[in-house]
């Protein structure tokens, strides 16, 4: 049976920032884009909570148990020596993530081409003799 989540607080919010930024920042970077110091040198590099699916599901128990045991065949390792509450402190800011990130990605779009648009073949760049 799965572990009970816990109320989602301000001060829950706050502790997972704190434990993100000493735990996760490094690889996923500041942001939640995967760009962190250590995660541009990863392979697969870590997810970017703004385009990247959850490869184990989105729902919080789903980010808790990856945030526990880690995501096989990734760079992404478990977090079990954390305790319980912190460890649902990481779920609850990863997911604030999301929307924030989603939100970027979602200004970029209006800019480019509109969704039911056609696609059209890219022209290959010219070659040098």
């Amino acid at each position: 049976m799965p572990p009970k989540a816990p109320k989602k607080t301000p001060e829950l919010l706050e502790a997972g920032k704190k434990l993100y930024d000493v735990n996760c920042l490094p690889c996923h970077g500041e942001k939640g884009d995967g760009n962190g110091p250590v995660g541009q040198a990863l392979v697969p590099k870590p997810r970017d909570f703004a385009k990247d699916p959850f490869k184990q599901g989105s729902k919080p128990v789903q980010v808790f148990t990856s945030i526990t045991a880690g995501v096989k065949d990734t760079p992404m390792v478990g977090y079990p020596q954390l305790s319980e509450e912190e460890r649902w402190a990481l779920t609850y800011h990863v997911l604030e993530l999301v929307p924030k990130a989603n939100k970027g990605a979602k200004a970029k779009a209006k800019g480019g081409t509109k969704a039911n648009a056609k696609a059209e073949p890219a022209t290959p760049p010219a070659t040098t003799p």
